[in-house]
Parts: structure tokens; C-alpha cells; sequence
């Protein structure tokens, strides 16, 4: 396959208040940037991949400031446009214990959203591509955004290059427009080579419930969505049981049309920030998918990625081959 990775979504500028504090508590917030999208690109780049970004953002110092700091962690910007519009942004005050964490959006006419289908050129940004991956968030933004979601996802069909696809349902954003989420996440999973997503998902989209428990619901579901979707070859998604704000057990499972794969639950412990798990872990999966891994090694890695990013700062994975062994390896002594 062709090596360089095209990842389509909005830039986001995260704003955090200091420690576990509420928002507004202390006159200080750090910053962090971000997307569902780019936070995979990121991800990958820390493990050695070609990851291009496309997106829009406005000509200011917060577009600027978001682009260079998607480049500064190796991943190429150069098909970031500048935009009409303003910087999306939103504001995370981290739980604990008891409480919460608590997102706060504000993105509501962003750059990027006021984007359509004719403003990309995928013959051009899909040329020479291995894989062109978007979310569900992109369509939720409004009818635009939804316009170029499809229109990347049909070029890439068209021009043979796999489709990753993360379902990222928010009914938020799908709520705030007259959308219709089931039929245009129909046509991007119908769309996908790989999605992203769980029973519940799949419920959604299909309009159907699926019965029994743990394994065998997600397995139901699986062979369902592989029913309806006849190129969708691998299903990918976790479960979490969240105990405290910071300790959670994770778990992960790949469904392929001819084999399966769930993990045994991880307890995450001490979790600094739980923000960005679900695109490590697609990072993970699509990691060992690249490199031609089975439904175990691509569990196996996603979770590993998806455990690791609790630990860190910020929306993205920065972790590296070395870093996936180590978790494997087990042994939390310092590493020198």
C-alpha cells in the first residue's frame, strides 16, 4: 500500500483549567491543540508513519498557532487551508474522583465548518494516498461540513484508496441542525473499509437492537453492520467501565468478517487526562493494520496506545514503538 496517510477533520484549540479545577476557578487556562482527526495523524506520526492533514482554519494567530503545532509533531500541514470564520474552540475542566470531566464547545461557526465539498480537491489531496481517515464529528458540524465528509469518502472510494472511519456520534452537534445522522453515517460506514465504533453505533445506523450481553452483543452487531456494509471489512471499538474520573478498566476488540478478538479489561489508574483515548486507540489499530497484524495484534495495540494516552497531557498520542513494547513488557519501574 502507499505510505502516506491523508486525515480530513477540524483543528480544535483546547483550553484547560489549571490542576482539577472548575472553569473560571483561577484566571488561567492551559492550552492544547487538537481535532479527532489530527489527533490519529499524530498518533501514527510518533510511530513512524507519512500523515497529512486537510482542514481549514482561519488566517490568524490561532489558525497559525494550531497548524504549527500539528507540523511541530510531524505531521504535514501543508493541505491546511485558511479560511472566513473563526477558530473552534472548546474548554475541559478534568474530574476527579466523583466528579466528572466537563466539556464545554465553542465552535459554532469555525472556519472549517463553513467549508463545502467544492472547496477540496481529492484527486489531488488523495493522490498517492494508502488511506484517507475522517470522523463522524465532520458531518455533525451542518450540512457543509456533511457535504465534504461524503464527497472526501466517495473520492477515495472511487479512487481505490481505503477508507478509515471513526463513528464518533455526538447528537449535540447533529441535534443543533435539520440532520439526518442515521443516513449520512450509513453512507460513510457503507463507505468505510475500517470503522471505528460499537454496538450501539451499529444500533443507530441500522436502526435495530441487538440483545445479550458483553462479547456476544458486539459479535451480533459486528456480523450485522458487515451484513449491511458488504465492504466494510474490519470493526474496531472498546469498552470502558468508568469506576472513578480516574480509574477506569478499559478493554478492546476487533471484528473482522472471519475472526475476532476481544481483550482482557486493563485498569487504568491515576488517569491524567482521558481526552484523545479513542484516537490513540484508532492510531493503535491502524498502526498494526499497516503493518499487516491480525484482529489480537491490532486489539492488542490499540488498547496498548489507549491505556498510555491516559497518562499524558493533552488530546494526542506521543508514544512510539519502543513505548508500545514496553506496556506489553510490563514493569512500572523507571525505565533507563
Amino acid at each position: 500500500m502507499p505510505d502516506r496517510l491523508v486525515f480530513f477533520g477540524e483543528l480544535l484549540i483546547r483550553l484547560t483549567a489549571p490542576g482539577n479545577e472548575l472553569l473560571m476557578q483561577s484566571p488561567a487556562l492551559a492550552l492544547h491543540v487538537g481535532g479527532a482527526e489530527a489527533n490519529v495523524a499524530i498518533g501514527l506520526a510518533h510511530l513512524g508513519h507519512d500523515c497529512a492533514m486537510v482542514s481549514t482554519v482561519p488566517a490568524n494567530a490561532l489558525g497559525r498557532g494550531a497548524v504549527a503545532a500539528v507540523r511541530g509533531a510531524g505531521v504535514d500541514c501543508g493541505a491546511v487551508a485558511t479560511g472566513a470564520g473563526r477558530m473552534g474552540l472548546y474548554f475541559l475542566s478534568v474530574g476527579a474522583g466523583l466528579r466528572a470531566s466537563e466539556i464545554v464547545y465553542d465552535r459554532a461557526g469555525s472556519s472549517f465548518a463553513a467549508r463545502g465539498a467544492e472547496d477540496y480537491d481529492w484527486d489531488a489531496l488523495l493522490a498517492g494516498a494508502g488511506l484517507l481517515h475522517l470522523s463522524g464529528i465532520t458531518p455533525a458540524l451542518g450540512p457543509r461540513s456533511a457535504e465534504a465528509a461524503l464527497a472526501a469518502a466517495r473520492a477515495a472510494k472511487r479512487l481505490g484508496v481505503p477508507v478509515s472511519f471513526d463513528g464518533n456520534y455526538r447528537a449535540m452537534l447533529w441535534q443543533a441542525w435539520d440532520s439526518d445522522p442515521r443516513a449520512i453515517l450509513g453512507e460513510l460506514i457503507g463507505l468505510a473499509d475500517i470503522f471505528f465504533g460499537n454496538h450501539r453505533d451499529l444500533s443507530l445506523v441500522l436502526g435495530k437492537d441487538f440483545g445479550g450481553e458483553g462479547e456476544d452483543r458486539r459479535r451480533e452487531a459486528a456480523e450485522a453492520g458487515f451484513a449491511a456494509f458488504p465492504d466494510l471489512r474490519i470493526i474496531a471499538s472498546t469498552a470502558r467501565h468508568v469506576l472513578t474520573a480516574d480509574h477506569h478498566r478499559v478493554a478492546a476488540r476487533v471484528d473482522r468478517r472471519d475472526s475476532t478478538h476481544q481483550t482482557g479489561e486493563v485498569d487504568v489508574t491515576g488517569i491524567v487526562d482521558r481526552i484523545g483515548a479513542g484516537d490513540a486507540f484508532a492510531a493503535g489499530v491502524l498502526h498494526a493494520w499497516r503493518a499487516g497484524g491480525d484482529a489480537r495484534a491490532m486489539a492488542e495495540t490499540g488498547l496498548a496506545l489507549t491505556c498510555l494516552k491516559h497518562s499524558l497531557p493533552g488530546d494526542a498520542s506521543r508514544f512510539g514503538a519502543a513505548d508500545i513494547a514496553a506496556f506489553h513488557a510490563g514493569g512500572l519501574d523507571v525505565r533507563r
